[in-house]
């Protein structure tokens, strides 16, 4: 029996990209895989395409952009262009694009079964609070959606808020595919003296960093902080770097492969993540650093956001602020005792499991299951 030939087409370091690589392990061992995307071929593929580092997917034509032309905008995209170039002839059952930039591409190939998109945010909205981005991007991705991803066979996204805004503004019947982190067997270690409170993630400064930083230097709790960060901003990595130095309480280290993440998370007793809604995706968040302080059999203390607040509040395993700046935190920090952080390391071990990726990952499954019995 021949095994069905599936296309995995994403636009990011795949290698690093947690989302994708769920896609790869659930899926390899069902089908040929085969993926798109940039960096060096990922560990268990049949073959890899590498996109040029240098041909970024946002480097859209800004003229054709602004003048509305989005087929020629879209088509001539260096990174889209040459991976049409690379496929070309090709021949597949299934694609899996994953975002909305890809799904244009993944129509194009014509698959036998058809196109499952995996959409790993609410992309009209990404950076609506860029007055340049909403008002000339912001229609270009709107028309990607209504183009290209309501032909798709099948959609998956990250959360029930953003499934339900692609429905009511595009009809797109998007199931759940959160972004939880897989199982790992490990045990909620001891509480420390001070409290070990970490933070992971992308150097960006939306992402509420600095005021991480004033809180924990703020609190009269006995904590510390350690900072595990990938350089997106290299600017801002180096303000922290520096910040960092000059504190007795806060570390910076280097990021550490996502597979090691959670054991290396395992160290620590509070996981904290404090994102202001500024868009709407920041809104609906429910990020893969949730989910991997969970495994990581930490406590974990979030801002008031729907999503994150809705999964904490149904687990019990840390705290909501009341709002999103350096004084809430510093206020749930200074009420911070350990017998309370151990009783959150508690809950934590005992929503591992639930709360893993094992069960998200058939979704996908599924999807491209379904899409080769109809493809049939």
């Amino acid at each position: 029996m021949t095994v069905p030939r599936l296309l995995i087409v994403s636009f990011s370091t795949i290698v690093a990209d947690a989302r994708v690589l769920k896609q790869l392990r659930r899926l390899s061992p069902d089908y040929e895989v085969h993926t798109v995307g940039y960096g060096p071929k990922p560990d268990g593929v049949a073959g890899h395409i590498r996109v040029p580092d240098e041909f970024a997917i946002w480097q859209y034509d800004r003229l054709a952009v602004v003048l509305r032309r989005y087929e020629r905008a879209y088509w001539s995209n260096r990174a889209v262009a040459f991976a049409v170039e690379a496929l070309r002839g090709s021949r597949w059952d299934a694609v899996l694009a994953n975002d909305v930039d890809a799904v244009g591409l993944a129509l194009s190939l014509d698959a036998r079964a058809g196109v499952h998109a995996d959409l790993h945010e609410y992309a009209p909205r990404q950076k609506e609070d860029v007055a340049r981005w909403r008002r000339f991007v912001a229609p270009f991705v709107s028309w990607m959606c209504r183009r290209f991803v309501t032909r798709a066979a099948s959609v998956t996204t990250v959360g029930q808020g953003i499934a339900e805004e692609y429905a009511a503004k595009y009809g797109i019947a998007a199931q759940v595919v959160t972004n939880a982190a897989p199982y790992s067997p490990l045990a909620p270690g001891d509480v420390h003296r001070p409290i070990r409170l970490v933070h992971s993630g992308a150097a960006l400064r939306d992402r509420n960093i600095t005021a991480i930083l004033d809180a924990v230097e703020s609190t009269s709790a006995a904590v510390e902080l350690a900072l595990y960060l990938t350089p997106n901003d290299p600017g801002f990595l180096s303000e922290l770097r520096s910040r960092a130095e000059r504190s007795e309480r806060i570390t910076l280290h280097d990021p550490v492969p996502y597979d090691e993440l959670s054991g290396r998370l395992n160290a620590y007793d509070v996981g904290i993540h404090i994102l202001p809604p500024v868009n709407f995706n920041n809104r609906w968040a429910l990020p893969n650093k949730f989910f991997d302080y969970v495994q990581a059999r930490l406590g974990v203390i979030i801002g008031p956001s729907p999503e994150m607040a809705r999964v904490l509040g149904e687990h019990g395993f840390g705290a909501v602020t009341a709002g999103f700046s350096a004084a809430d935190l510093t206020e749930a920090l200074d009420r911070l005792e350990p017998a309370t952080v151990a009783e959150w390391k508690r809950a934590a071990d005992a929503s591992a499991r639930t709360l893993s990726s094992e069960a998200q990952v058939e979704v996908w499954a599924e999807a491209i299951a379904a899409l080769l019995e109809r493809g049939r």
